[in-house]
């Protein structure tokens, strides 16, 4: 059998220092490496075969190399599953493994926690599936944790969440693009950052575009298609109805489609509809399929990861530096449910 590469081999055969092949394939942040020495290193360890020594890397440096996910639903739905596979390549391409679990209620949560730390996680990524402000548990505290798709009240915590305001404002834009002025807003009775978020968005867009904010073109009812239904028929059924909604979630929009479809109403030639969150099983299911925003979950995944990563480099007196929050941008897809205004 052939005797296995070391670093040394890797180090001579790519032109650099050993220092260098460790930064590289240990994936060692705040290095100045280039990409193109980044690439050639991975590139002459791969051909030569070499293996870092996780095990011996990890005695070394006290590290097991394991973060936890601890989330609530997490992995139940598309969305949830994106943040965990956001997380689970941007960690396995950094060499580090993820372990999923789950805690609905406190009791179970607790559990969790105390399995994460028999297995020695380096640190936890404490996710939730409905952006909020959360109150990290207790017993989380003595370890690293980067909040996802959450925040704390005391801004105390790496987080990282959907710009919910940016998001509405590229819904609404879009909308106005298309000539539409009477724009209504079907959103949530929950009181939550996203339903805030979205609201502000939706005013700040109207705005700049210089149309006046009409707050009885704004109806919340419950987050589902039935609440949708509810809240579309309030403000289709009026004369001056809108010629354009945007809808808190396509769950929502699922119940403006049924509403319009009772009015008589063309979507999208007679009322252009854009929802929120991009659940492709309902956006692409709807007929015509539905426009809507896209929330960054893979990305937030990947962050947290990345941020993560950052804050154990760190000496552990300089962690608390690391502390900040990041909105990332909700892109738009577009389908099919939007027109210009009617005349």
């Amino acid at each position: 059998m052939a005797p296995k590469a070391s670093i040394r081999d890797v180090a001579a055969a790519a032109g650099v220092s050993v220092t260098t092949v460790s930064h590289v394939l240990n994936n060692k942040s705040g290095t100045r490496v280039s990409a193109q020495t980044r690439e050639r290193v991975e590139t002459v360890a791969r051909q030569l075969g070499y293996a870092a020594n996780g095990l011996a890397r990890g005695l070394r440096l006290q590290r097991s190399y394991a973060l936890g996910l601890l989330g609530d639903v997490v992995a139940a739905t598309g969305q949830a599953g994106r943040l965990v596979l956001g997380a689970q390549e941007t960690a396995s391409a950094r060499g580090w493994v993820l372990l999923l679990t789950t805690g609905r209620d406190p009791e179970v949560e607790r559990r969790e926690i105390r399995a994460l730390a028999r297995h020695r996680v380096d640190g936890v990524l404490y996710a939730t599936m409905d952006h909020r402000v959360v109150r990290v548990p207790d017993e989380l505290r003595p370890m690293p944790v980067v909040l996802l798709n959450a925040r704390s009240a005391d801004a105390t915590l790496p987080s990282v969440v959907p710009d919910e305001r940016d998001g509405a404002a590229t819904a609404v834009r879009e909308l106005l693009a298309h000539g539409h002025r009477r724009i209504g807003f079907v959103t949530t009775v929950d009181d939550v950052p996203a339903a805030r978020g979205r609201l502000l968005g939706y005013r700040e867009a109207l705005w700049a575009a210089g149309v006046p904010y009409r707050p009885e073109l704004v109806r919340a009812d419950v987050g589902d298609p039935a609440g949708g239904h509810r809240a579309a028929r309030a403000l289709l059924d009026g004369a001056d109805r809108p010629t354009a909604l945007f809808c808190f979630t396509d769950a929502m929009a699922m119940g403006v489609y049924r509403a319009a479809a009772e009015l008589g109403l063309r979507i999208p030639q007679e009322l252009s509809v854009v929802g929120c969150a991009n659940q492709e099983v309902i956006a692409d299911g709807l007929f015509p399929a539905l426009t809507s925003v896209a929330l960054p979950h893979h990305r937030m995944g990947a962050w947290a990861v990345e941020t993560m990563v950052e804050l154990l480099d760190r000496p552990k007196g300089a962690r608390r530096r690391v502390a900040r929050h990041v909105a990332l941008p909700c892109p738009l897809v577009r389908r099919a449910s939007v027109a210009a205004a009617p005349h």
